[in-house]
């Protein structure tokens, strides 16, 4: 079977998320193990939702490891290359941050856009809900189980209106699937908005609205 545009996407959000759940088991002090683990979570664990949802079972991971194996070379070549540098120099911190930023939303992106297709290809391409979840689910799910594993609150209910993102990706891959029967550029133009969106919120700091001054002791006392 000839290598596919969503084979390509597949490959990149499988390495781009296996990178960033290195980097963040890494700078959590994970053994190599829990580097791995993470990797894995971060890179495979989104399809596998995805698949649960639309009754492909067992999930694609399971049928065709190539994707696992992927992930894991990708997280030890990272490991490699961080233990030699070790003793990272305090300027490289900034660095560091942007690349696991770079990295993470190239995963969202080709995930978001690869969940909406594999809707499509199992055939729902009628049901934009579904394929908007479908969408959603793979590219934040594995990111979601990655910062859980880490001890942290997931980006997607945090900071850079990731989740919105993902959603608005999906939306107009599969709307624009149904108006045109190109299913590279409407995936092309799904994955471009949820980078461009990435971006742009990390540039000016958009985030959606939170209360942050929320004192609940205080609150239910109040109420008593």
């Amino acid at each position: 079977m000839p290598f596919s545009i969503l084979d390509a996407i597949d490959l990149v959000g499988t390495i781009a998320f296996a990178i960033s759940g290195a980097f963040v088991g890494i700078s959590k002090k994970m053994d190599l193990f829990g580097v791995n683990m993470l990797a894995i979570a971060a890179s495979c664990c989104g399809g596998l939702i995805r698949d649960l949802i639309i009754g492909n079972v067992p999930p694609m991971m399971f049928q065709n490891p190539f994707y696992v194996c992927v992930a894991f070379l990708s997280a030890n070549a990272v490991f490699a290359l961080l233990l030699l540098h070790q003793h990272m120099p305090r300027k490289m911190v900034p660095v560091y941050e942007r690349t696991l930023f770079l990295f993470d939303t190239l995963g969202l992106a080709s995930f978001t856009v690869d969940g909406v297709m594999v809707g499509v290809h199992a055939g729902y391409p009628g049901n934009i809900f579904l394929l908007v979840v479908l969408g959603f689910m793979t590219g934040v799910g594995g990111g979601v189980l990655r910062d859980v594993l880490a001890g942290q609150i997931p980006d997607i209910f945090r900071k850079h209106i990731y989740a919105l993102a993902s959603i608005s990706g999906a939306l107009t891959t599969a709307l624009l699937l149904r108006r045109t029967s190109n299913e590279f550029i409407a995936m092309l133009s799904g994955f471009s908005l949820i980078f461009a969106v990435r971006l742009l919120a990390a540039h000016f700091r958009w985030n959606l609205p939170k209360i942050s001054d929320w004192e609940s002791g205080d609150h239910s006392s109040q109420r008593s």
